[in-house]
């Protein structure tokens, strides 16, 4: 999925705001959908808004976030190679950035 890669490169240049963007993009007209797909994706759209609240100052903020993204990621199963990559991406990065 190309959204995953700009999501992936917009977290490293530390632009939080429009990696969150970048997958609104596929969530948002999807958002209603009951699917794990579309919760996962959002799960991944609340680690990037809790990012974005860290570099605002905003720690206590940011981690009640991640821990929403962390509910949401338990959903991502064994055969999704693409979202499991992510999750590895992803929660190495909040433990670098959030947790310092």
């Amino acid at each position: 999925m190309i959204l995953t890669k700009r999501y992936k490169e917009h977290i490293l240049k530390g632009k939080f705001f429009e990696a969150h963007e970048a997958l609104e993009e596929y969530w948002f007209p999807r958002r209603k959908i009951k699917s794990r797909k579309i919760l996962v994706v959002k799960g991944f759209i609340n680690a990037a808004v809790a990012f974005e609240l860290k570099k605002r100052g905003r720690q206590e903020s940011a981690l009640k976030v991640w821990q929403t993204y962390l509910k949401f990621a338990k959903l991502i199963e064994s055969n999704d190679t693409l979202f499991i990559e992510l999750k590895t991406f992803i929660d190495d990065y909040g433990q670098n950035y959030l947790f310092k």
